[in-house]
């Protein structure tokens, strides 16, 4: 496969956004801007028939050298990709694609616009997917932020202008925090490469530095997953978002906060990241409770589903924290999932919403007599949402519950107890949809076209085959888990200390030597995990010094 492959999937959105403007007939605008989705979405199947399994390294690089020349040196263009992102790549290509055939209806005025906005938010999140530079990470991250304030400013519902500001502010306010964290990691350490930075010297950054930096890149990427209680701006922003903004957001956007943690803060602050597991596990799990429980009261449709995005974030972000092999492949899978789950669920409001102008519960009821094919679609959404067997839903939440009992008894019976809420808020989501009589807005409804039937059909398959043969897309998740685990144990973590220190390690055959070896089979959770304490807390010795000592 030629090495700019990934670049021309990259900007392919971008570079198709020039032809929208040669008519101004909006039918060609819709069908460019799907031939273009599609376009993306079909250029990521060569990689799943080419990506090397087991291969936790990764693939299909392209690294161009200086790429941008500065006095101090040169910042490169690196992208690559893994298996974890390329899931993820895969996964945001589809539903971009989808989204296009959604917004043929949803979208009444400034059409051209609206695509070319949608475009480059596409452009920006398989931009952080793929980037393996941290400052190119960052121009990708703040590439999408614009573009999606737009599309929830200018073709949201009422609120719109309120919900757009909240988004723009927490993303920029967490923004300034990686920018600054960026920079300061580059004085210590001289470089942006990720691949580097995951094997680079922990004595090469002082220990108060470290753990500045920790929190700085944390906030920025807890806004964003979002994590508790940074979470305050995302129903808002699904309650007034266009259905296309809903389905991007819970789908895809809320997923590369947590991929960051992934990519960047667990290769980077290890030892930080151990000393500070405890307290981002409560606010995980406060997430899945709270979540949950404020779904169970929600009037409105969206918001019920936002409240349970946060509930499923937070059953995400708790599988990678408990750093066992069902956790955190748990928790990768249900990354996954949750873009697909979520993103039926959207489609479907979205769709109710076109015939109805209301989001509001209590306005709709009776679709299983009034609508029967959207009431199997309606009843599908919710079991798997509910984790129900047989659903894509089910496999990551056990996975991530076996990986939290095995960490601790406690957050393992309150995340359990979350399971329960969620069957309850979901059924009482359908039971709301599904029952009763159909009333004056729901008994005449415009049944749905084939275009509508054919993106939910879509996902409704992908969630059933996911669900039954969940091993199609562990087999990918499984080698980017096995990074994780071994960059956290006590053998990584002693290398590190010890790679520029005249110790006992000097002379010794070190196991990880670059990123590709990271992906070794790591060793059991008791012997993986160090008791170490004070990693990264100003003023007390770190896990490496304590080593060396």
């Amino acid at each position: 496969m030629p090495q700019y492959y990934l670049s021309i999937l990259l900007f392919l959105p971008v570079l198709g956004i020039p032809f929208l403007f040669f008519s101004k007939n909006e039918k060609w605008i819709r069908l460019w801007s799907s031939i273009v989705t599609l376009g993306v979405c079909a250029m990521t199947m060569p990689l799943f028939l080419e990506f090397l399994k087991g291969d936790s390294g990764f693939q299909f690089t392209h690294h161009i050298w200086n790429f941008l020349k500065l006095q101090s040196g040169g910042l490169d263009y690196h992208i690559a990709i893994d298996g974890f992102s390329l899931l993820l790549v895969a996964m945001s290509a589809l539903l971009f694609f989808l989204s296009a055939l959604s917004a043929f209806s949803n979208v009444k005025h400034r059409v051209r616009e609206f695509f070319i906005l949608l475009l480059l938010v596409e452009t920006g999140v398989i931009g952080v997917f793929l980037s393996v530079n941290l400052i190119q990470f960052y121009v990708f991250w703040e590439w999408m932020v614009l573009p999606f304030t737009l599309m929830v400013g200018i073709w949201g519902e009422k609120g719109r202008i309120k919900a757009a500001m909240k988004y723009l502010v927490f993303s920029f306010t967490g923004s300034v925090f990686m920018l600054a964290s960026i920079l300061v990691l580059y004085h210590y350490t001289h470089t942006f490469d990720l691949e580097e930075l995951a094997v680079v010297s922990l004595n090469s950054i002082p220990a108060n530095i470290k753990f500045w930096l920790f929190v700085g890149f944390s906030f920025a990427f807890a806004i964003k997953v979002p994590l508790f209680p940074f979470h305050t701006w995302m129903p808002d922003v699904h309650e007034e978002a266009p259905t296309v903004g809903s389905v991007d957001l819970a789908g895809i956007l809320l997923k590369i906060g947590l991929f960051a943690y992934v990519r960047v803060v667990i290769p980077i602050f290890p030892q930080v990241f151990l000393e500070y597991r405890n307290l981002l596990t409560a606010l995980a799990v406060a997430g899945i409770v709270y979540g949950a429980l404020v779904a169970l009261t929600q009037k409105n449709s969206k918001r019920l589903v936002a409240f349970s995005s946060l509930s499923h974030m937070g059953f995400c972000i708790l599988g990678i924290l408990t750093l066992t092999e069902e956790g955190v492949a748990g928790g990768m899978l249900q990354m996954v999932n949750h873009g697909f789950t979520s993103g039926l669920l959207f489609f479907i409001l979205g769709f109710l919403h076109e015939r109805t102008g209301s989001n509001e519960l209590k306005d709709y009821s009776g679709l299983a007599k009034s609508a029967p094919f959207l009431a199997v679609a309606i009843g599908l959404a919710a079991f798997a949402s509910a984790g129900l067997p047989g659903t894509n839903g089910f496999v990551g939440e056990f996975l991530v519950l076996i990986g939290t009992f095995k960490y601790s008894l406690l957050y393992g019976f309150l995340a359990g107890t979350a399971v329960i809420f969620a069957a309850g808020y979901m059924l009482y989501f359908a039971r709301n949809l599904l029952f009763g009589e159909p009333n004056s807005l729901s008994s005449g409804l415009t049944p749905l076209n084939a275009r509508e039937k054919f993106i939910i059909s879509i996902v409704a398959g992908i969630i059933i085959l996911t669900g039954i043969f969940p091993n199609i897309l562990l087999t990918y998740l499984k080698p980017s888990a096995r990074v994780v685990l071994n960059l956290t144990s006590k053998q990584a973590l002693q290398e590190r200390a010890f790679l520029e220190q005249e110790g006992t390690l000097k002379n010794t055959k070190k196991k990880f030597i670059n990123y590709r070896t990271l992906g070794a089979e790591p060793p059991s959770y008791e012997d993986r995990i160090s008791s170490g304490r004070g990693a990264g807390i100003p003023g007390k010795k770190t896990v490496s010094q304590e080593a060396e000592e």
